[in-house]
């Protein structure tokens, strides 16, 4: 049996959302999953490798709106936003050559973080590559970025011709941890692959982020985070006060005479 599973795919409904946010019956689901694949392989080859790490598309009623997070969001929206309105016109043509009453939004959204999205990561090592660097150095850059940006741990795995050699073989490294079966934790996954002269040469990265705790958990931590525990000075002055008080209260009973007052 197989034991490899997709890690966002794992998490989707847990601690992930989906890409894809919409509902349609039965007879509309199959056209619109495939518009979707369609409007993505477009955005993906008119902006290029290194640019998009993922399209999210919700679709109410008559409209679809298209959301492009990239790390640069200039090279997508063109000077004067000339380069967005062209990506609407032509994905306004895709999408109404199905329905005449479909109307495109496209939005640009920056990653803050490039260095930690794994689509990204695996996208930068392809395009070093196509430009011949070493696989093992291009593997090494990716590993020290993500470490340096606080990222907990990454896996990276190349395999085809690597380096020009006659047989295909497969290599990675990885630093840190990453826990693939904790479905609280976070892991981003991508994959990409590099056209090089001598044949095609896949990617994937595994980033860890840190664990993120389901939203019933959350709940029942919310008393204690309301209620901080005192620090051990804090304690220290609460149980010298209260032995202080037994102290006081046994000293005053010692002081009564039995059958009279003191």
């Amino acid at each position: 049996m197989g034991q490899k599973i997709h890690p966002v795919g794992l998490r989707v409904g847990v601690i992930r959302g989906f890409d894809s946010q919409w509902y349609y019956n039965k007879k509309g689901y199959g056209p619109a999953l495939l518009q979707d694949h369609e409007i993505r392989q477009f955005i993906k080859r008119r902006t290029g490798l290194g640019n998009v790490s993922r399209v999210e598309i919700e679709r109410a009623a008559n409209r679809v709106k298209v959301t492009i997070f990239t790390a640069r969001p200039g090279a997508i929206i063109g000077r004067g936003g000339k380069g967005i309105d062209e990506l609407t016109d032509i994905l306004n043509r895709m999408v109404r050559a199905k329905d005449k009453t479909m109307v495109v939004q496209v939005n640009v959204t920056e990653v803050r973080q490039p260095e930690l999205d794994a689509q990204l990561v695996a996208e930068n090592v392809c395009q070093q590559l196509e430009k011949r660097i070493s696989h093992r150095r291009a593997m090494r850059q990716a590993m020290t970025r993500v470490m340096r940006m606080n990222g907990r741990g990454i896996k990276i795995q190349v395999s085809g011709r690597l380096g020009g050699s006659e047989i295909a073989r497969r290599e990675g490294d990885k630093i840190g941890k990453i826990p693939l079966h904790t479905i609280r934790a976070d892991i981003d996954y991508g994959q990409a692959t590099a056209h090089t002269v001598y044949g095609s040469v896949g990617c994937k990265v595994w980033i860890y982020k840190g664990e993120v705790l389901p939203e019933r958990r959350l709940r029942d931590l919310e008393p204690q985070v309301q209620q901080p525990r005192r620090g051990r000075g804090q304690r220290d002055e609460a149980e010298a006060q209260a032995f202080a008080s037994v102290n006081a209260a046994a000293a005053a009973k010692a002081e009564v005479q039995p059958g009279g007052e003191a």
